[in-house]
């Protein structure tokens, strides 16, 4: 993505209870993944016994944050059959768990019945939005903040009716 990480982290950073995220496609194309991507179509899968082959700077992050209190989960909307792009992010989710990430999937076709705003998105302690706004190749256009009241609560019932739908991530099997 275009925004830089030390600008997210410090997000991340100022966080006091609570960062959750809410992803709603079945792809993206990120560049700081393609490398990934690539081994992983090529049969490359991540161990989760050799954390030093895949604990980076996102993983400190969320440790660091956790370690002060932080809550941080994400939801993620997906469609079934999944993409190739989501059968690669399935394969790594172990990573953002072991960092102490709370992530859970939920089927598209559970999601009809839900309020759910137009784009990916973070939220910070209940106070701020920032939505990610990707173009319809899935590559990062750019982020909007908000701490519209309208717009917070839209957010938090979303996130909060998609959790509770939603599949643990080691319970959701591809």
């Amino acid at each position: 993505m275009a925004q830089s990480l030390s600008s997210f982290t410090d997000l991340i950073r100022s966080a006091e209870h609570s960062a959750v995220h809410l992803e709603m496609r079945d792809a993206y194309a990120v560049p700081d993944e393609d490398a990934g991507f690539a081994a992983w179509r090529r049969g490359r899968v991540l161990d989760p016994n050799d954390r030093e082959s895949w604990w980076g700077p996102w993983h400190d992050v969320v440790r660091e944050a956790v370690t002060r209190g932080v809550r941080m989960r994400r939801a993620r909307i997906v469609s079934e059959p999944h993409s190739e792009y989501i059968r690669y992010e399935h394969s790594f989710t172990f990573t953002n768990v072991a960092a102490g990430e709370e992530v859970r999937w939920l089927p598209r076709r559970s999601a009809s019945g839900l309020a759910l705003p137009g784009n990916d998105f973070w939220m910070f302690d209940g106070k701020l939005v920032q939505f990610n706004v990707f173009d319809g190749e899935g590559r990062w256009v750019h982020t909007d903040h908000t701490e519209d009241r309208d717009t917070l609560a839209l957010c938090a019932r979303a996130f909060r009716a998609v959790w509770e739908r939603a599949t643990p991530h080691d319970a959701y099997l591809l």
